[in-house]
């Protein structure tokens, strides 16, 4: 069972450059938001992972602790159709009607999704996104993923 608030509560976009940058700095609008590393590794190692979509092309990129959580090989090629049928059905709607009104009003959502990781049991990840906006347009979408199983056992 997926538990999301009512899209009356998704929270807005932040206004200064018009993006949300969830604790990353960007000095220009096309910069890259997943960036592996040290800080990758922290968090990776913590259940949390950083992830963006490319609005243009569907593209994913990922940071360590993602791939983790979805039990995928570190550096796995993405494509969003497959990821996405990793979502229990309820959950995979649920993001995805998310993921629509997003786009459409500029908009961040959280979500925890139950998930079917490729190499274990079921999973409950919390997905927080915020759009990437060049002028009034979203771009891409990013965020954190985070493994909340415990709060669901």
């Amino acid at each position: 069972m997926s538990y999301a608030l009512p899209l009356t509560h998704s929270w807005p976009l932040f206004e200064q450059h018009q993006r949300f940058d969830l604790g990353c700095l960007l000095d220009e609008p096309g910069e890259a938001l997943v960036v592996p590393g040290r800080y990758s590794e922290l968090v990776a190692a913590r259940g949390i992972g950083l992830w963006e979509c490319n609005l243009s092309d569907n593209a994913l990129s990922w940071t360590d602790g993602v791939f983790d959580l979805f039990g995928l090989p570190r550096g796995a090629i993405l494509a969003r159709d497959e990821i996405a049928a990793l979502y229990a059905e309820p959950s995979r709607a649920a993001m995805e009607r998310l993921r629509a009104y997003a786009i459409k009003h500029r908009r961040g959502f959280t979500l925890d999704a139950e998930i079917m990781p490729v190499n274990g049991p079921p999973k409950w990840m919390r997905l927080i996104a915020a759009p990437v906006c060049v002028g009034r347009q979203v771009v891409r979408l990013h965020g954190i993923k985070q493994d909340v199983s415990a709060a669901y056992v």
